[in-house]
């Protein structure tokens, strides 16, 4: 099958196009840097520039990941985040539409906004409900996925939408702007201060796993109901502190300074809980990595390449 993914060079992109390519895909990828083989330039924000993506690789399946991540970056770089988040989708829709193509969308955990306190999510929640939002990232996803549901009915795209809940691995590199999971490693590695809150709870997802159940749209896409929201994420649910401390423990000489907050953070949502029976049923999902075992293998990466 021949496979376009957008944001091919990032964290998620980057694993996932190696086990499409495993699996004997023709996968090619599109990122803002220059790549290796098989990868092609391009900002989805411009779409000059994604039309020529489309035209050259002529894909039967499109991974769009490519996106400003996170709150923080949203906030400080807040014209970026609407450009790439989108302006790029509404390119990368009309484009899977012109060339025939099924699109899935990676969208996030925060597009079910303050819906997510009110316990364990089910994908359907946001067809009944609309959330209030705490942070401009969030908005940009729910608003990625009423611009999915407007193709579908308009112009007949075919597509499906995964939430992703706090995935994290090796291959996630440091900067201020990445996950929690990322930023607790290397600031205790390198003594840096860290800053918990610790009431709120979240899912946290290994890579492999994730990696894992989103190849398998190659295998069942064209069954899915266009439109159809798969939330991916872990079944441990646990508090951030409780995170924090499964992470210190592998990090035991840290000298970092530890300060707990116990106030709820204003510009995040204070828990997040899946269902994923639907990711089970439709994807063959499972969370084959323990958090404690996942934790290991990403301490011990972020040390081979940070130490």
């Amino acid at each position: 099958m021949r496979i376009l993914i957008t944001g091919s060079q990032g964290t998620l992109g980057t694993k996932l196009k190696e086990e499409l390519v495993r699996r004997g895909h023709n996968v090619w990828g599109c990122d803002l840097a220059h790549g290796a083989e098989n990868e092609i330039r391009a900002d989805v924000g411009e779409y000059r520039q994604l039309e020529r993506v489309f035209f050259d690789v002529r894909p039967e399946l499109v991974y769009h990941l490519a996106a400003e991540f996170g709150r923080k970056n949203g906030q400080d770089y807040y014209e970026q985040l609407w450009k790439s988040n989108c302006i790029g989708t509404r390119n990368v829709t009309d484009l899977c539409i012109k060339h025939n193509c099924f699109m899935v969308f990676a969208s996030s955990s925060e597009a079910y906004g303050d819906i997510a306190e009110k316990g364990e999510l089910d994908e359907d929640a946001l067809l009944h409900e609309v959330p209030n939002f705490h942070n401009e990232y969030a908005l940009t996803k729910y608003t990625n996925e009423k611009q999915i549901q407007v193709a579908i009915k308009n112009e007949a795209l075919k597509a499906a939408i995964i939430r992703i809940f706090n995935v994290y691995g090796p291959g996630e590199e440091y900067c201020e702007y990445r996950s929690v999971v990322c930023l607790f490693i290397y600031k205790l590695l390198k003594n840096l201060p860290v800053t918990i809150y610790a009431n709120a709870h979240r899912s946290f997802l290994f890579i492999d796993d994730w990696v894992n159940a989103v190849s398998n749209f190659t295998l069942v896409h064209k069954n899915i109901v266009s439109g159809t929201a798969i939330n991916l994420g872990s079944s441990e649910y646990i508090t951030i502190e409780k995170l924090f401390e499964a992470i210190s423990k592998h990090i035991p000489e840290t000298r970092s300074e530890i300060l707990f907050l116990y106030d709820d953070e204003k510009a995040n949502i204070k828990n997040k809980l899946p269902n994923t029976d639907r990711a089970k049923k439709l994807l063959g999902f499972s969370c084959r990595t323990s958090l404690e075992e996942g934790i290991k293998k990403t301490v011990d990466w972020m040390r081979a390449k940070y130490e």
